[in-house]
């Protein structure tokens, strides 16, 4: 038997694309926990850079290191809790791997989560000692508004909940895991927003740091996946996130196809056939690569074959789900009546319904 001593902490970093900084963050660690036993554990969503081996490299001679590589399956959110699940110590933190966070806060949670009333201890910018460091106006502005829009869906006040930066009881994290959505990049408003009771915080401060090698994930699907997160957690139960997303797609694709309608059919005069194909092939092309950024960003197909083999597949899924739409609305119209606008509209659903059920498995279940 190997005497080791039992784990205090585990640290979960999700990485993307971090390569450079994996060993800097270990050695960090290693200076700032000093006197307890933790164990770093890097889950990484394939990055094409070697974040993964460069994390392996580091495990072969520091045991105090683990490495999850995910094949097909990507999400900050969805990480850490594969991260948080995958560890024995009765602690378990979440930090970045951008090095932005600052790891000499730690002990301090560790500390903090001695006293059993506490669930959580959350790194906050914006508690007194804290701050966002270089920030500039329209960040902090857009930090505000978000943390604004947060409070619909948690059963509590941060000060900072969009924090990625934060340790919790393992115990309270496991027992919270099937009711987490894994949506985003806001594992922490997942978190308090899915408790059925108010978890016990304390928040601590840190001031925010630069990022010194590699790029920001940072972007406007980010900002999306928030608010499809906050939507999950107030509506989700209802309307599943993802139909609800895949709904609105095509709502807009209707758009889309009415419009190239227009313009080939008024505008450039071509044959009405012809511009009724044209502006299919449009908004089914639009509603194809619009859901694989944002419907199914966290199985999104990827290079040239596997577009082609997917939008050929939803294609046909969709062609089928016309058909279904017809068929539905007329016979229903037939039954009833005069009631041809109730009639068209379930057809559009069950199109929808049965568009969504098929290409969620044909499509963009494949290459899971």
């Amino acid at each position: 038997m190997l005497d080791l001593a039992p784990l205090d902490l585990a640290i979960v970093v999700p990485v993307f694309n971090e390569r450079e900084n994996v060993a800097t963050l270990v050695a960090r660690l290693d200076r700032a926990l000093d006197g307890l036993a933790w164990e770093a554990i890097f889950v990484d969503d394939d990055s094409p850079d070697g974040t993964a081996e460069a994390a392996r490299d580091l495990a072969r001679v520091d045991r105090r290191v683990r490495v999850i590589q995910r094949i097909g399956r990507r999400g900050l959110s969805s990480a850490c809790i594969e991260g948080m699940c995958a560890t024995a110590a009765p602690v378990v933190a979440v930090i970045d791997g951008d090095l932005q966070h600052d790891e000499t806060l730690l002990p301090a949670m560790v500390r903090a989560l001695a006293d059993p009333a506490l669930d959580l201890a959350i790194g906050s910018r914006f508690v007194a000692g804290g701050s966002t460091g270089e920030w500039d106006r329209d960040r902090v502005a857009k930090s505000a508004l978000a943390t604004r829009l947060s409070r619909y869906a948690m059963k509590t006040e941060l000060s900072d909940p969009m924090s990625g930066f934060f340790a919790i009881r393992s115990a309270v994290l496991r027992d919270l895991v099937p009711r987490l959505g894994g949506i985003g990049f806001k594992i922490l408003l997942d978190i308090m927003s899915a408790s059925p009771r108010p978890l016990a915080f304390v928040e601590l401060p840190y001031t925010f740091r630069t990022r010194a090698a590699g790029e920001s994930k940072l972007d406007h699907v980010v900002a999306m996946e928030y608010l499809i997160a906050l939507y999950d957690r107030r509506f989700g139960r209802v309307v599943p996130v993802r139909f609800a997303m895949f709904s609105a797609i095509g709502a807009i694709g209707t758009g889309v196809h009415m419009g190239v309608l227009s313009l080939g059919y008024v505008l450039l005069g071509w044959p009405f056939l012809a511009s009724q194909i044209v502006a299919t092939v449009a908004a089914l092309t639009f509603n194809f690569f619009l859901n694989n950024a944002l419907t199914y960003r966290d199985r999104r197909l990827r290079g040239w074959r596997a577009l082609v083999d997917g939008w050929v597949s939803f294609a046909l899924v969709c062609s089928v789900g016309a058909v279904a739409n017809v068929g539905v609305a007329a016979f229903l119209h037939d039954v009833r009546q005069g009631a041809w606008a109730a009639s068209a509209l379930l057809g559009v659903l069950v199109g929808a319904v049965w568009n969504y059920a098929l290409s969620s498995r044909f499509t963009w279940g494949r290459y899971r």
